[in-house]
């Protein structure tokens, strides 16, 4: 294969398949504070869905129960630290 054509070619990426986030077994609630802990900021925000990698369903859940959980003060609404 000449030059010209080599350009035009991609090279190839290998893939590692990323484990999903939450598990089938793991229950969206406001009271599992060890899995909506994952999905908050050291700054007490929720993070995005890019960044959870996170299913739209799943990330609607996870922003309810955490919204939730700051009602009932099981989670501070700001997490200032200086």
């Amino acid at each position: 294969m000449d030059k010209s054509k080599r350009l035009f070619l991609k090279p190839k990426r290998s893939f590692r398949r990323r484990l999903p986030p939450i598990q089938s077994g793991d229950r969206i609630d406001y009271k599992n504070m060890s899995l909506i802990s994952r999905f908050i900021s050291e700054q007490g925000k929720i993070l995005s869905r890019r960044v959870n990698r996170l299913t739209l369903k799943q990330q609607r859940l996870i922003t309810i129960a955490i919204k939730q959980a700051r009602i009932l003060s099981s989670l501070p609404f700001l997490n200032i630290s200086s």
